[in-house]
């Protein structure tokens, strides 16, 4: 039995020296907080009501310690009834009191709600059972507000965690007698006790400095959040290196541009992706807390998920949920998956209904800037999902473009974002028709490993629409496939790699366009930059693309190979005025 009298920060050693309490936190707003409460109404839901009429409550964080417990496995029960919470008709019935409970460091109960556990009922018992090994000889057990629910309904400091009883017995024969020690030994005992009471406080008390010192620089740091309309759910770093299995080698899913991504597997038993920033990632807080905030913002079909981030100190780590047919560029040319003809069709209108959702329809206007085939993501049933939006930019709808960052994936990027950093959804537009390309002919963008004039996709395109001989680019593997819907998505790539961006269709219109609704618009001639630029003369080319600041080591590799390019648009960047330089100003 605990009968103190708890403060803002504050801990004490029951009478018997079995329990040990820590307190946590002040009721806002409270001119007189409490942190323990009597009722003396009855109670359902146990046969015995009077022990749910006394209740410790909390502000922030209450902990319970027992002390001296033989190592092994106990039964713990957890006893709550909401007392303060009514469920009356009146407006103070609206309040929610919201907590997390962990057990030896683990989160057993997620966003628990007591009113909610005893079905809407007030005064009405709730017990909790859990089985949990002691092995250093004492439990734990922690209730956490972690600032959800309601702080002023139904009153004042009704908010918080709130419990009436805990029990904790033993599930093996226990070997250390629990009577009190002989005459004898009183002495030893009251040395023991002494020494071990001393080393007890002391625990508590550096536990609970350290406790406020990092509770106020996660307040700091949770500042940076407060702005987000759409705040995603937050995951602890121990979570998700548990779930990963201490982000083991063989949970490795790949390696993106900011970082690995592994797989995990939840406590609930959701299967996960999770993104782990590098050390050496260029992506500060306040882009990661953007990039969170553009994921939260948008949901759709053809959009992979965000379930959740993880900011802890120095690490950054999202988590997406799991799709198992991994990427498309794994499906088309890693021979994982076979892909008939319907079904790259479908994915070729998935991709375009994602990208449509991101220019037209979402609340933000946002352009992807590095659409690709291994950011397309492939779920059971092959519904195609566009992930990474790392590197994703927000941008007034007044403006025509942004001069920007040049970030992306050589063969996939729009001549004028490439060249100019001139950025508008048609960048977009322009690497969908190469990922297009790619769904029809099974390669990638370029093969060095092809003759001279099958290197580079869209010349060899361009060369076989030249010649009516558009079938002959058709990937070898479909032994069946639909040639007038060859010759629509062909059509429809030849239009979004247009040189001018004002030639390109909007993704909507190409939505139309694959769907039949309106025809394909005939291109007659070939975009400046195939003309202009000797394909054949490897070497120039690469020349061309160094001045630009690109990496081309590999640039004859796979289309997954993701680069850096440029710089900030700044008067000491050194990039800029090389740009200048050999391409002049182009505004």
């Amino acid at each position: 039995m605990e009968n103190e009298t708890l403060g803002p920060a504050t801990y004490f050693v029951t009478d018997t020296n079995r329990w040990a309490v820590s307190n946590v936190g002040i009721f806002t707003g409270s001119n007189n907080p409490l942190f323990k409460s009597f009722v003396s109404n009855q109670f359902t839901g146990t046969l015995n009501p009077e022990l749910f009429q006394t209740a410790r409550l909390s502000a922030s964080s209450l902990r319970y310690y027992g002390l001296g417990l033989e190592n092994g496995f106990y039964n713990i029960t957890l006893q709550f009834a909401e007392t303060a919470i009514l469920d009356s008709t009146t407006w103070k019935s609206l309040g929610r009191r919201v907590f997390d409970i962990y057990i030896q460091g683990t989160l057993v109960l997620k966003d628990f709600d007591i009113q909610r556990e005893a079905g809407g009922i007030s005064y009405k018992a709730v017990q909790k059972h859990f089985r949990f090994q002691v092995k250093e000889n004492y439990l734990e057990i922690h209730l956490f507000w972690a600032g959800k629910g309601t702080c002023c309904i139904p009153g004042q400091g009704t908010y918080g965690p709130l419990i009436q009883a805990i029990s904790a017995s033993p599930d093996f024969v226990p070997t250390v007698s629990n009577k009190p020690p002989s005459s004898k030994n009183n002495k030893a005992g009251l040395i023991i006790g002494i020494v071990a009471g001393v080393g007890v406080v002391c625990f508590l008390v550096v536990f609970a400095i350290f406790y406020i010192i990092r509770r106020r620089r996660l307040y700091d740091e949770d500042e940076e959040l407060l702005g987000i309309d759409t705040m995603p759910n937050t995951f602890s770093y121990n979570e998700l290196k548990n779930a990963t299995s201490d982000f083991n080698r063989d949970n490795k899913l790949g390696e993106g541009g900011f970082g690995p991504v592994y797989k995990g597997t939840l406590n609930d038993g959701r299967v996960v992706a999770v993104k782990q920033l590098s050390i050496g990632s260029h992506q500060g807080k306040s882009q990661f807390i953007a990039e969170i905030a553009t994921i939260s913002a948008v949901q759709h079909r053809n959009l992979v998920k965000l379930y959740g981030c993880c900011i802890e100190g120095s690490k950054r780590l999202l988590v997406y949920e799991y799709l198992e047919n991994k990427s498309l560029d794994q499906a088309l040319f890693g021979n994982i998956l076979f892909l008939n003809w319907s079904t790259r069709y479908d994915i070729c209108m998935g991709v375009a209904r994602g990208l449509t959702y991101l220019h037209e329809e979402s609340r933000l206007r946002i352009v992807h800037r590095d659409v690709k085939a291994s950011n397309i993501l492939l779920d059971y049933e092959l519904v195609p999902k566009i992930s990474d939006f790392g590197l994703a930019k927000l941008y007034d709808d007044k403006k025509t473009h942004i001069s920007t960052r040049v970030a992306g994936t050589i063969g996939y990027l729009a001549p004028e974002y490439a060249m100019r950093g001139h950025l508008t959804e048609k960048a977009d537009v322009f690497s969908f028709g190469v990922v297009t390309l790619e769904l029809v002919s099974g390669r990638p963008n370029s093969d060095s490993s092809l003759e001279g004039e099958k290197i580079y996709l869209l010349e060899w395109a361009w060369q076989l629409h030249e010649k009516n001989r558009i079938n002959d680019l058709v990937d070898p593997k479909l032994s069946e496939y639909n040639k007038e819907e060859v010759e629509r998505l062909v059509g429809i790539a030849l239009l979004c790699t247009q040189t001018s961006p004002t030639l390109r269709p909007s993704m909507s219109r190409v939505v139309a366009m694959l769907s039949g609704d309106i025809e394909v618009s005939t291109v007659t001639s070939r975009p400046g930059y195939l003309t202009d630029w000797k394909f054949d003369d490897v070497s120039s080319f690469m020349t061309d693309v160094s001045i630009l600041g690109l990496d081309t080591s590999n640039y004859n590799s796979t289309a997954s190979t993701t680069l850096i390019a440029g710089a900030d648009n700044s008067p000491n960047d050194p990039s800029k005025s090389i740009l200048h330089e050999t391409l002049g100003d182009g505004r």
